[in-house]
């Protein structure tokens, strides 16, 4: 399909872009030294053991409202005014291509696709396999054919393929309004792929989400820029922001990528958010750093920044949180 419409869009390759340098990418050489840091890596006693997991009945679902829920990793919902929305919702047990290969789950999912309440609006941040998961689309479609997923351009073939009906395709900063609520993707510094050939060929981004008397601020996967000031500049301090803070060793690998939760602090300044919830952490072993380090990080940095522990919170797997909106 012509994208030459958007002004992230590289005509001439056929591919999306970011302006910040090496937000792409990265190369075959890059993939093996990262390989090869796998297999010599220290033993990571939480890859075996996983961490302690909130599960959560169909029953008690049922009911949620006016709160949030982490279900590991980018995989939130979120309920205010009698809507619920789910962002890049991941359930099954890797996060790979291949279901005998790749990054397996640590923490097992807190509830089954069966056991979701009523879902309004799916929100997905890019095509990578840690957030957008082909099983759990083809679920959540089959079982609640009237979601409306909403993506960045160039995934609604994709999704389609898989089942989902009612599908909403935007561009950075472009808005569209479903039952009272604006909802528009953000830029971030990230890159998409999927296969071998398909590197940026759909874009990828962060959402916000504005309610009359609310908003949502939802990162996705990026690595640290002015991106996250310019949102703010342009749409507004949110009141809750869910701020990545894991996969980000080593450095050089993955600097362009994925922040360091000291990052994560500096984007919830950024932001200006009132609060913030941690995802991408604990849930998948996609990098070098041990499963448990990103939340203890993340605390000293709160401290170092003289920021209230509450304003940032960390959850437990499964946990639900009662935002305070007013």
């Amino acid at each position: 399909m012509d994208y030459s419409f958007s002004p992230h869009f590289d005509s001439k390759t056929g591919r999306f872009f970011h302006t910040h340098p090496r937000a792409h990418d990265k190369s075959l050489s890059d993939m093996i030294g990262l390989a090869k840091a796998f297999i010599r890596r220290d033993t990571d006693s939480f890859e075996l053991a996983g961490f302690p997991v909130i599960k959560h009945s169909k029953t008690a679902l049922a009911t949620f409202q006016e709160n949030l829920i982490w279900f590991g990793h980018a995989s939130l919902l979120i309920a205010h005014a009698g809507i619920r929305i789910l962002t890049d919702p991941h359930f099954s047990e890797r996060a790979s291509p291949m279901r005998f290969s790749g990054p397996k789950r640590v923490a097992e999912p807190p509830c089954m696709i069966e056991e979701l309440p009523k879902i309004d609006i799916v929100l997905i941040s890019h095509n990578h396999y840690d957030h957008l998961d082909r099983d759990s689309i083809i679920r959540l479609a089959m079982l609640q054919p009237d979601i409306q997923f909403l993506v960045p351009l160039g995934l609604a073939s994709q999704l389609r393929k898989w089942g989902a009906r009612q599908i909403t395709e935007l561009d950075w900063w472009q808005p569209t309004q479903i039952k009272g609520i604006t909802l528009q993707p953000t830029p971030v510094r990230h890159w998409s792929k999927r296969t071998f050939f398909d590197r940026n060929k759909s874009l990828w981004a962060g959402w916000m989400v504005t309610w009359p008397d609310f908003s949502f601020y939802f990162a996705g996967d990026s690595g640290y820029c002015s991106d996250f000031a310019e949102t703010a500049r342009r749409l507004g301090a949110p009141d809750l922001a869910a701020i990545p803070i894991g996969a980000y060793e080593p450095r050089e690998f993955m600097q362009s990528a994925h922040v360091t939760p000291e990052e994560a602090v500096q984007i919830f300044t950024d932001l200006g958010a009132r609060y913030a919830v941690a995802i991408h952490w604990g849930t998948f072993k996609l990098t070098l750093e041990p499963l448990d380090e990103p939340p203890k990080r993340l605390a000293a940095a709160l401290h170092q920044a003289n920021i209230p522990a509450e304003q940032f919170t960390v959850l437990r797997h499964g946990a639900s949180w009662h935002i305070p909106f007013s």
